[in-house]
């Protein structure tokens, strides 16, 4: 029996990319995953210019070992995300893990602008896309992990970009990235008192769809990609960010954890996964060989802040 059997999932925002990773990871290890998304064959999200839909994540998840469910829902409509949790409900009356990895902000993102010279209107989208979304989401679905009957400690996961409080390149993708580690922080503080955790988590330099096509490389020849940028040799496939979420979803110790932000490479060294093709990427180890500076997490940051020791800040602010 894989760690997760009898587990249920819901991965909100499982179209591609990290969200597709998780929810086969999940499937690896035998839970069912609900995997949600705008995308579906024959209908393709507004403004969508990629292929991939949610059936196809979910007959990944079910080649993987576990029970892939596509479910449509827009995560900014409030009524479609209380429909999927009371399908959820009725379905099987809890659930274990919620993974928030909603995004769509790729074709809003005006890299090189500065906040003055942005259109602001795009900026409000992506809030509401990649913030407004995960808050919707969790509302409606933590009260489902209350009724676990002691399964183990339920989570939520929030699926950031860095685990560092450095500048992301543009204002809004950076208030999206930074808010969603906020929104985890908060979640976790509000669920003290019941048995579920709540993360967030970041990738590396992530192999998605997008950053395949974009590289002219397939998942079979991907290393070809750093004649073209030589930090792409440690990319990792978003089946890597996928095995962080499932090893902490099996972390029987996972609540300790709980309003923090951890990143793929170092879950990996403690859990022991690999990526999909046995190797082990590990970001900020290249970032300091790469760029001669040492890689400052999220707890540096705030340890440069406060003047204290981080692990105190994250614990015992109001």
């Amino acid at each position: 029996m894989r760690a997760l059997q009898g587990r249920v999932a819901v991965v909100a925002g499982a179209t591609r990319g990290a969200g597709r990773g998780i929810a086969v990871a999940l499937g690896e290890q035998r839970a069912t995953v609900y995997c949600t998304g705008r995308s579906v064959r024959g209908s393709l999200a507004s403004g969508a210019d990629r292929p991939e839909t949610i059936e196809e994540t979910a007959e990944r998840v079910t080649a993987a070992g576990g029970e892939g469910i596509h479910v449509r829902v827009d995560h900014t409509a409030e009524d479609e995300v209380r429909r999927l949790f009371e399908r959820v409900r009725g379905d099987h009356g809890h659930l274990d893990v919620l993974v928030n990895d909603v995004w769509g902000g790729d074709a809003l993102t005006e890299w090189g602008k500065t906040f003055w010279q942005v259109k602001v209107s795009n900026g409000r989208k992506m809030l509401d896309q990649a913030v407004w979304s995960h808050i919707v989401t969790s509302h409606y679905g933590a009260p489902l992990m209350f009724e676990r009957d002691g399964r183990g400690t339920g989570l939520i996961v929030e699926i950031t970009d860095g685990d560092s409080y450095g500048y992301r390149g543009n204002i809004f993708y950076d208030l999206v990235k930074s808010s969603v580690i906020r929104l985890a922080f908060i979640q976790a503080r509000e669920l003290r008192k019941h048995d579920v955790a709540a993360v967030a988590v970041t990738p590396g330099f992530l192999r998605s769809e997008m950053m395949l096509q974009h590289f002219g490389v397939t998942e079979e020849n991907w290393r070809d990609g750093a004649k073209k940028d030589p930090n792409f040799i440690a990319a990792e496939s978003p089946l890597y960010v996928g095995r962080a979420v499932a090893a902490l979803a099996a972390d029987p110790h996972v609540k300790v954890k709980s309003g923090k932000v951890f990143a793929s490479w170092t879950l990996a060294h403690e859990y022991g996964f690999t990526d999909a093709d046995g190797s082990r990427p590990d970001w900020g180890a290249h970032f300091e060989q790469a760029f001669g500076a040492r890689y400052r997490t999220f707890d540096d940051e705030l340890y440069s802040a406060f003047a204290g020791p981080s692990e105190v800040v994250l614990a015992d602010w109001p």
